[in-house]
């Protein structure tokens, strides 16, 4: 298939700047693929959509404050760090501005010296792998200088850094929001579970790829990015039980999505603990293998996000559902209103 095949006319005005006041005030389009039908709801109208003995599964990635801004100290220039992914120990690969006077031995300042970087190794596309020196504990160090990496597309400030965590947000790691769960309050996780419904938990690790665009025309010739993901023995026998009693396994956005079909493909439908990178591209074509319904938010034009709707909704189908979403005035990515796909 063609990248294009996924392209739709999106108005900026309906990207959305910042959250809403209350979490679960968004709108909710409830796709079904069996009649085509929408309906246009409130997100926790979710609660209708879920029956007794399903699993809601969640993915408890924490955000990091992963933006830094740092000084080079023999000539005062101004560096930008956004932190990806922990190498080891003290290590980290970096996505750095400007990248090109930041050769290997290089160092930069955090916080007046309270943070400082030396460059051990250059990779491509601004990509930096960076010692870290610090007194006391990283993440607090983090904690302290660093910024909400928010996506390209959001030019307001976050008044507010938690409204970019869900409210479950536990595993620090992610360089991006699982934002198809920043809609679920305490309140409405409460009363799904209730409801006889499992809440069930995984972690995956968002990385920065999940903003890149598809380069490629063609979608044979597009190399996913890979992320980490860890699913428990308790979450994995939970499922498996959901399954033998003919439940739904319900997912909560595509990063959970992504770390359940990667599951499935491992053991062969079978649901098992688990745990290490997955750069899983999931296109129309795609022969699912444990999600049976599934919430997200709108996606960006020709996204693999996008891509990975249509192979569960059909093409056809989800392009009309994003026209709807258009016409209705439903807000897009990450702050923005919600599906549930059944």
């Amino acid at each position: 298939m063609n990248t294009n095949d996924f392209d739709f006319d999106l108005p900026e005005e309906l990207i959305a700047q910042t959250p809403l006041e209350k979490r679960d005030a968004s709108k909710l389009l409830i796709l079904d693929r069996k009649t085509g039908k929408f309906q246009d709801r409130h997100f926790d109208a979710i609660l209708d959509e879920l029956e007794p003995g399903d699993a809601l599964v969640m993915n408890n990635t924490r955000v990091l404050p992963a933006r830094l801004h740092g000084v080079k100290p023999e000539t005062g220039g101004h560096v930008e760090f956004l932190l990806l992914k922990n190498t080891q120990d003290d290590c980290w690969e970096v996505l750095a501005k400007p990248a090109k006077r930041l050769k290997v031995g290089a160092t930069v300042s955090f916080g007046d010296g309270r943070l400082t970087a030396t460059v051990e190794e250059e990779l491509e596309h601004g990509g930096r792998i960076v010692r870290f020196h610090y007194q006391g504990i990283f993440l607090e160090v983090l904690e302290s200088l660093g910024e909400m990496p928010l996506p390209p597309y959001i030019h307001e400030k976050l008044a507010d850094r938690e409204r970019y965590q869900t409210v479950y947000a536990k595993e620090n790691g992610s360089a991006a929001a699982p934002t198809a769960g920043l809609h679920f309050t305490q309140e409405l996780l409460q009363k799904i579970e209730a409801k006889g419904v499992h809440l069930v938990y995984l972690t995956l690790h968002v990385g920065l790829g999940t903003f890149r665009p598809v380069s490629v025309d063609n979608l044979e010739d597009h190399e996913m990015h890979s992320e980490f993901y860890q699913l428990s023995e308790e979450a994995a026998a939970t499922l498996r039980q959901v399954k033998a009693a003919g439940k739904r396994i319900v997912a909560v956005g595509t990063t959970s999505i992504r770390t359940l079909e990667t599951i499935g493909n491992k053991f062969d439908g079978d649901i098992q603990a688990d745990s290490g990178w997955t750069n899983i591209f999931i296109k129309p074509g795609y022969e699912w293998k444990v999600v049976d319904a599934f919430s997200t938010n709108f996606h960006l034009p020709k996204s693999t996000l996008v891509m990975l709707v249509s192979a569960f909704a059909g093409r056809e189908l989800t392009l009309e559902a994003y026209h709807h979403a258009i016409q209705e005035r439903y807000r897009f990515f990450s702050f923005g209103d919600a599906m549930f796909i059944k």
